[in-house]
């Protein structure tokens, strides 16, 4: 089994907007440049609002949409990601009208709906039937209208769904992914389900980690960054990669996929405090994280993401106030080429590697992670780094 080579993608002229101002032509082209840099699977992610703008109905033309871009991954030779309830995206949480009540307005993350910044929270879908059951028709609609496409790899149910919500409890956790996954499996049962996990719900105890997500999925997805992580080395440490994918293997005892990993590059002067790497420095990093990937046994890692946005996007959230989220892109916005896109073609056909056997470093139960989870990410990191 070679080692997959994928890239999370939304497009360069319209970014979370993608679905409503969609355009079939740049998504082929997109798609071929994709293919001819070596990667060979593609992550996208259906925005929650756009796909379900009501909880009894599933639009029909985001579908039709989808089923476009799945036939444009056949032709271009990648095999598709589909990514449901999104939900948290680039430091914004993008929430249906109808899954939202009265909040405070102190949310971590703002909430977009209806295409603007709005007060409310989203209602708990581990907890709220109402939000539950539109999500087991969302997921069940979605795996209809997909299965039998040849293009489709895996269905991902949800990015870093606990920076939308937290589940009260690790049962409710379990019972939603066992309803979601059912509903995909019930239409569609030869394909794997994965879930987007991210760095903090190893640094937290959020209640739906690996080892819930283990419990479900046929392999675990990891997202991690060392600029986010205090803990790392630097902000190009890309040791801190392998180190998650080896927790995650550890806690949930599934294969693990490096989901996304990337790094906010430009060679232009900006203004102001902003964490930026140099495209040079973002070409090795991505070298690095790539080879160490490899070495630790994961199925495959997921570049975040295809391309810088558009300026026009600027004066819309994420992009108005997280500037470094404009520039991760391993295509600038003009589509041209970064030197991290150089990185890809080396390991094409490259066969994944047995999971390293020796885990010496690792000094406590699983069970006893999440007493001290942030102490315990820290200190076995501090370990890893020593040995391995």
């Amino acid at each position: 089994m070679n080692f997959r080579l994928g890239i999370n993608y939304w497009p360069i002229s319209s970014a979370m907007h993608w679905w409503e101002r969609f355009d079939g032509e740049e998504v082929a082209r997109d798609f071929e440049q994709i293919a001819q840099a070596g990667f060979d699977s593609v992550r996208i992610f259906l925005l929650w609002e756009t796909f379900q703008p009501s909880p009894n109905a599933v639009s029909d033309q985001s579908l039709a949409r989808l089923v476009d871009v799945a036939d444009v991954a056949k032709r271009s030779r990648l095999s598709l990601v589909p990514t449901l309830f999104t939900g948290h995206m680039s430091g914004v949480n993008w929430i249906p009208e109808w899954a939202l009540e009265e909040g405070d307005g102190c949310s971590r993350f703002r909430i977009v709906s209806n295409g603007k910044v709005v007060r409310e929270r989203p209602r708990n879908w581990y907890t709220d039937p109402g939000v539950l059951s539109a999500q087991r028709l969302l997921a069940r609609e979605v795996a209809s209208a997909l299965s039998n496409h040849p293009a489709v790899w895996a269905y991902d149910l949800g990015n870093e769904n606990s920076n939308c919500v937290v589940p009260p409890s690790r049962e409710s956790a379990v019972a939603w992914l066992e309803q979601i996954a059912g509903e995909i499996r019930y239409v569609d049962p030869s394909r794997p389900i994965t879930m987007g996990l991210h760095m903090e719900d190893l640094e937290e105890d959020r209640k739906l980690g690996p080892q819930e997500a283990g419990r479900v999925c046929e392999f675990l997805s990891m997202h991690g960054y060392p600029i986010y992580a205090d803990w790392a080395e630097s902000k190009t440490d890309a040791m801190v990669l392998p180190f998650l994918a080896a927790i995650t293997r550890w806690l949930g005892g599934r294969e693990v996929l490096f989901e996304e990993f990337g790094a906010p590059a430009t060679d232009d002067s900006l203004p102001g405090p902003v964490t930026l790497l140099g495209e040079n420095e973002a070409a090795r990093f991505t070298h690095d994280a790539l080879e160490g990937l490899l070495r630790s046994g994961c199925l495959g890692a997921m570049v975040w993401c295809y391309g810088d946005y558009a300026e026009w996007l600027w004066r819309w959230p994420p992009l108005d106030d997280a500037i470094h989220e404009r520039y991760f892109g391993l295509w600038r916005s003009d589509h041209s080429p970064k030197p991290a896109a150089g990185e890809i073609g080396r390991l094409v056909n490259v066969e994944v590697c047995e999971p390293p056997e020796d885990l010496g470093w690792v000094d406590i139960d699983p069970s006893a992670y999440y007493a001290d989870p942030r102490e315990n990410l820290r200190r076995l990191y501090r370990e890893y780094r020593e040995r391995v």
